[in-house]
């Protein structure tokens, strides 16, 4: 399998706060991440080195070692892995029914007056394109 198609494993949830680290901040050092993690969270650096290390095996990060500390970057840019993750529990949990997952994500997490602006506007284009037999993106 070419590495253009294998797909990524999905992060655990530990990754994920890894990943949101680097996804906010940009390319790290352990010790950045770590400062940022122990903000939220009591966890120790040695966790935080040996976690960002299989990470890097699983390809969820890139490693730099060209300075003498190594700098990590997320490999998948925050979308990608969000409609990864979103894909698996829509599947998995929701039978494939994306009606069903979003009103039980809105029924325990109310959206802001914003992000209900985005949904309609979102949900008018979905209707729009099917109209007009366009396929979504």
């Amino acid at each position: 399998m070419s590495e253009k198609t294998r797909t990524k494993p999905r992060p655990t949830e530990a990754e994920l706060e890894i990943l949101q680290v680097l996804w906010n901040e940009g390319p790290s050092t352990v010790r950045a991440v770590h400062e940022a993690l122990v903000s939220t969270k009591a966890t120790g650096y040695t966790t935080t080195l040996k976690l960002m290390q299989k990470m890097a095996d699983k390809g969820l990060v890139t490693r730099d070692e060209s300075r003498r500390s190594h700098v990590y970057t997320a490999a998948m840019e925050a979308e990608k892995t969000q409609r990864q993750l979103v894909q698996h529990l829509l599947h998995g949990a929701f039978g494939g029914a994306p009606g069903r997952m979003v009103m039980q994500a809105l029924s325990e997490n109310p959206a802001t007056e914003e992000e209900l602006a985005e949904i309609r506007q979102l949900l008018d284009e979905l209707e729009h394109n099917k109209r007009n037999g366009e396929t979504a993106k």
